[in-house]
């Protein structure tokens, strides 16, 4: 049996589909890169290192930039990690200190250190980052944000021997 030549045409539309399904292999490969979450350390997303627990007066509020979440060291010694988006529509939410509340520029929502809602149109708390104390170190879980409906005592976390 003999061999049938490739003719030109077959040849040209067989490096075209090789060339077009290469080609549309790398723009998935783009397109899932774009919309994958770029985590790195230290930033929002992942898990970033607030600082020693010395270095938060009880009664503060220290904002991070880069975290998107407010440390609150409530007058008990307890830590919160608040997230800085309002829960009313998502604007971000400043630190007043003269007033001594978080107010959103948007809507004027309220809230109380602790994130409870003083103000509404806000429907419920601000939301929350877990937080962690080991060997004296603050550690905020910002991967996950922890929507609540009220606030409770017992989402502050203490550092051993503060209570």
């Amino acid at each position: 049996m003999t061999e049938k030549p490739v003719s030109r045409r077959d040849f040209l539309n067989l490096a075209i589909g090789v060339a077009g399904t290469l080609a549309l292999v790398e723009t998935g490969g783009v397109v899932l890169s774009f919309f994958s979450p770029r985590i790195t350390e230290g930033e929002f997303g992942g898990v970033v290192e607030a600082g020693k627990v010395d270095s938060f007066p009880v009664g503060s509020v220290t904002p991070f930039t880069q975290g998107r979440f407010y440390l609150v060291r409530m007058p008990d010694g307890g830590f919160l990690a608040l997230y800085r988006k309002c829960t009313h529509l998502g604007c971000a939410v400043p630190w007043n200190p003269a007033e001594g509340r978080f107010v959103c520029p948007c809507h004027a929502s309220a809230f109380e250190t602790d994130g409870t809602v003083i103000n509404p149109p806000a429907p419920r708390p601000l939301d929350r980052f877990a937080v962690s104390i080991v060997d004296g170190s603050i550690k905020v879980d910002t991967s996950t944000p922890i929507q609540r409906d009220r606030t409770s005592a017992d989402e502050l976390v203490y550092a051993e021997g503060a209570l």
